[in-house]
């Protein structure tokens, strides 16, 4: 199962023409279809939920599509955009090594591990609901950090969070969560 969500302070997040406030896909089609609504739309985060490793993820027709791949799909969306991801040990440094360098999106967030689908369920609502509580019209960098370690900390997960740096020679802060408290 692949869902294409988007993120929004608001009650309606609507991407599509067809009124949905997500978008189940099956297929590399479907996947690429969604990822072009979403482009077109003036939403800034977009949450991929789907199966996955560390590798890549997997589309509900078994296709996989490998990091560097997904990278080159995403690139013409999220520039200046955060993706948050709830897929099975996707989120590590390689990973957004290649999503930041190609993309130019802000920040890339999610689990280092494998998750079961309920505890990524309680996280991601924790986490939006924290974080929007705090601002409902944007989410800041540092909100963004303090929130979702304080989610992590309270389930006892491994969430990663890394973010686009103009400084760093890689262009990107290692895992902003790597130290807990």
């Amino acid at each position: 199962m692949v869902d294409l969500r988007v993120v929004s302070s608001q009650t309606s997040c609507d991407y599509t023409e067809s009124g949905r406030k997500y978008r189940y896909v099956r297929t590399r089609d479907e996947f690429e279809e969604a990822l072009e609504a979403y482009k077109r739309s003036n939403y800034r985060y977009l949450h991929i939920s789907a199966h996955g490793e560390a590798e890549g993820l997997t589309l509900t027709n078994q296709e996989d599509i490998d990091f560097d791949e997904l990278a080159i799909l995403l690139k013409p969306c999220l520039k200046n955009r955060r993706l948050f991801l709830s897929v099975c040990s996707m989120v590590h440094d390689d990973f957004a090594d290649e999503i930041i360098s190609k993309t130019g999106c802000y920040s890339v967030v999610g689990p280092t591990t494998d998750i079961y689908f309920r505890d990524a369920a309680v996280f991601w609502i924790a986490a939006y609901h924290l974080i929007f509580k705090a601002d409902r019209n944007r989410i800041a960098s540092r909100t963004l950090r303090i929130e979702l370690g304080r989610v992590r900390d309270l389930f006892d997960l491994d969430i990663a969070y890394y973010s686009k740096s103009k400084t760093l020679p890689q262009g990107f802060t290692k895992d902003l969560l790597a130290v807990r408290g």
